[in-house]
């Protein structure tokens, strides 16, 4: 059983690493492999919306643009669940992670989302500066995953508050992932 974690922090040694840090320990404790991508590191374009909205996505299934997402993707396919770890800008994702989902939603509408459908996923939300935004945060990114067929297992908001005990939890969070992938394989 396989985790890919994507985390969308341009700060890889910040909260929101931290946090999918103490997640992917408890996930390997419990016997489960991980993967960890800071999407910073990829290059990852916006969507140009070509050929009138819907380009070679809806026809293929694929992207025009030539960049690291499809890599990002393929390493989405492998895995059998996913975490999205996001920092909390102005009450929504980091702007990295939109570009990213955007792109990921486009490009697997063109099977019906059925792709992703056996896949679990965490969502995590960091908020970093009052707190406040992680709920509204997890909100858009729940409608995300959901349109894009995932099986949600956890939605986690985190503040700089509430870090110190919450990543006891995170850490027992990836256990309880690795295990139900386990017991119960997709």
């Amino acid at each position: 059983m396989k985790v890919f974690a994507i985390q969308s922090s341009v700060n890889i040694d910040g909260l929101t690493s931290s946090l999918v840090q103490s997640f992917l320990k408890g996930f390997k404790n419990a016997g489960g492999e991980a993967e960890l991508a800071h999407l910073c590191r990829f290059d990852v374009k916006p969507c140009i919306a070509c050929d009138g909205g819907w380009g070679m996505c809806r026809k293929e299934g694929k992207c025009i643009l030539k960049d690291d997402f499809e890599t990002l993707r393929g390493k989405i396919y492998e895995a059998d669940a996913h975490v999205f770890a996001t920092p909390v800008y102005w009450h929504d994702l980091s702007e990295s992670a939109k570009i990213f989902l955007d792109r990921l939603r486009r490009c697997e509408s063109f099977n019906g989302f059925r792709n992703l459908s056996t896949k679990k996923a965490i969502g995590i939300a960091s908020a970093g500066g009052s707190g406040m935004g992680a709920v509204k945060a997890l909100l858009n990114l729940e409608d995300y995953l959901r349109r894009l067929g995932f099986q949600i297992f956890d939605l986690i908001p985190i503040t700089r508050i509430s870090k110190d005990y919450k990543l006891e939890m995170l850490e027992k969070a990836g256990y309880s992932l690795a295990k139900a992938l386990s017991s119960n394989p997709l």
